[in-house]
């Protein structure tokens, strides 16, 4: 009797935390689209994910089993992707910043870390350098490698050709990227797949639009690196090189890069576990250096 009392015990307990730490869906509008959000744990930090262009929050699920247990966590699919809403006639990563501004807010979030991968951790610059109150750390996921520098394939020119290439052969001309840049020859099938499915599947309309912006964004990074409040802190993977006299020259409050190696552009999907433990190592140097 006794031992069946106390495995009651334990299964109430196991479903109360389960229960507690579910992510709760919110639903916020902004410029006609719907944001869709899932909110995790109770913890007194929020770490607040953004993902990279054509991915959505699936893409962190791995962090927010591992982190909701001490944090509060909370990711949401940016306009044009995964369950948000396409509702808008105007696209731009500006736009993209203000929804992250925009679920602070209504959220009412506090004690915010902000979590960006790729274009997310440019998307983040933007958001915290215009709206800072309530942020107190900043760390970007495999960007931010060549900071405020533009590169040949960012020219304008070839930012016009990318545009035109989109607009004569979409899903193609993603592909392709995907498979040049952000992919390795060691990626497994399986995650090389789903990247590719949701590349060539992207929102066309927002996707076009965006592009001559994204191709400017390292003039976006010079002009703000140098205003971000906070220590820039970076989790990059080293299948491309990081150029640390960059970051020393731009960022205006000091920086630190934890490597990785052995994965592609996306490591919450190739080593999740090996992400969680350095972005774990960044978040406790947040919670020092505020101190």
């Amino acid at each position: 009797m006794k031992l069946f009392t106390f495995a009651v015990v334990i299964l109430f307990l196991t479903q109360f935390y389960n229960c507690r730490n579910r992510g709760k869906m919110k639903e916020i509008k902004r410029d006609h689209a719907i944001i869709n959000c899932q909110v995790t744990g109770n913890g007194d930090t929020t770490l607040l994910f953004v993902h990279g262009s054509y991915n959505d929050q699936t893409y962190w699920k791995k962090q927010v089993d591992y982190f909701s247990k001490h944090y509060t966590v909370v990711t949401f699919d940016l306009p044009g992707h995964g369950k948000s809403g396409k509702e808008r006639t105007d696209w731009s990563v500006k736009g993209f910043a203000e929804d992250v501004i925009e679920v602070i807010k209504e959220l009412d979030l506090e004690n915010v870390i902000l979590i960006g991968h790729s274009l997310g951790a440019g998307i983040n610059l933007i958001a915290a350098t215009s709206y800072s109150k309530p942020i107190v750390g900043f760390i970007g996921i495999d960007y931010f490698k060549n900071a405020a520098t533009a590169l040949p394939s960012q020219s304008p020119q070839q930012a016009l050709t990318t545009q035109e290439s989109l607009i004569a052969n979409f899903s193609a001309t993603n592909e392709k990227y995907a498979r040049m840049v952000l992919l390795t020859n060691k990626t497994p099938a399986s995650i090389t797949n789903r990247i590719i499915k949701d590349y060539r599947n992207a929102y066309k309309p927002m996707s076009i639009e965006i592009t001559p912006e994204v191709f400017e964004m390292y003039a976006t990074e010079k002009r703000l690196l140098p205003q971000l409040r906070f220590k820039l802190y970076l989790v990059n993977v080293d299948y491309m090189p990081t150029n640390d006299e960059l970051l020393t020259k731009y960022a205006g409050h000091g920086h630190e890069v934890f490597h990785m190696k052995g994965t592609c552009h996306f490591p919450m999907l190739e080593d999740p576990n090996g992400l969680n433990e350095l972005l774990q190592k960044a978040i406790n140097k947040i919670g020092n250096d505020s101190q």
